[in-house]
């Protein structure tokens, strides 16, 4: 079923580990084409969503609708085989393998196919050859980043792409994901440290702190609200405030 609606949806999600909730009653939608940006503290409960979505952590209340579908039972597998797709933190590579070992593993099996995926960073085409654990943390990012879009995602999830990378390499980043997202009407919910960059090219964004919303608008209104996301970084409850 495709829906005239949200990509995404969530209904008053709670979601947590043994028990305990981390996240509480958090609503939010993500349009195709849209990109959100999903700030706040560590701990915040950014990630937690991110796994939820995706079938890494039960729910414990609420729902998840994919295209207008519940996602309740739905497996992580069949879910990825929906259109959701998610870069987790840690880039989820294969240090043993090539670029292009990975390429085809995603189904890029032949060089037309290949050549297509190293458009959307030129850089990665002479390393194809390379171990991926021999790689910059700049460009087994970008080889993360190409594996998910190469799958034609509906959904993507992108958890702190900027981990350990400088600003500068980030800035290198985030534009394909806005560009892709924008071309392919790919509905993308971006979890990432350096909030400003994320909002350059969000359309808008979510304040999470201690695991509840307390704030939404778009990018440029946060943008331009500095005191609002500094206590949102210090973990301040009153942030909407």
């Amino acid at each position: 079923m495709t829906s005239a609606g949200p990509a995404l949806e969530l209904d008053r999600l709670t979601a947590g580990y043994d028990r305990a909730p981390v996240l509480r009653e958090l609503t939010l939608t993500v349009d195709p084409g849209e990109v959100v940006a999903l700030i706040g503290a560590n701990g915040a409960g950014k990630t937690t969503t991110l796994r939820t979505i995706s079938g890494l952590v039960k729910p414990m209340g609420g729902c998840i609708r994919f295209d207008g579908d519940d996602l309740v039972g739905i497996s992580p597998t069949a879910r990825a085989r929906r259109g959701i797709a998610h870069v987790p933190q840690g880039r989820g590579i294969f240090f043993g393998l090539t670029v292009s070992e990975h390429l085809r593993l995603d189904g890029m099996r032949d060089a037309a196919a290949q050549e297509a995926a190293y458009e959307h960073f030129p850089a990665l085409r002479p390393l194809a050859g390379r171990r991926a654990g021999l790689l910059s943390g700049g460009e087994q990012q970008m080889l993360a980043i190409v594996r998910a879009l190469c799958r034609q995602p509906r959904l993507l999830l992108l958890d702190e792409l900027s981990l350990g990378l400088a600003p500068v390499i980030v800035e290198r980043l985030l534009p394909v994901v806005r560009e892709f997202a924008s071309t392919q009407g790919t509905a993308v919910l971006l979890v990432e440290q350096h909030v400003h960059l994320a909002l350059e090219i969000a359309d808008r964004g979510y304040v999470l702190s201690h695991g509840e919303l307390v704030a939404s608008d778009s990018a440029e209104r946060l943008r331009a609200d500095s005191a609002l996301l500094t206590a949102s970084y210090l973990g301040e409850r009153r942030a909407a405030g």
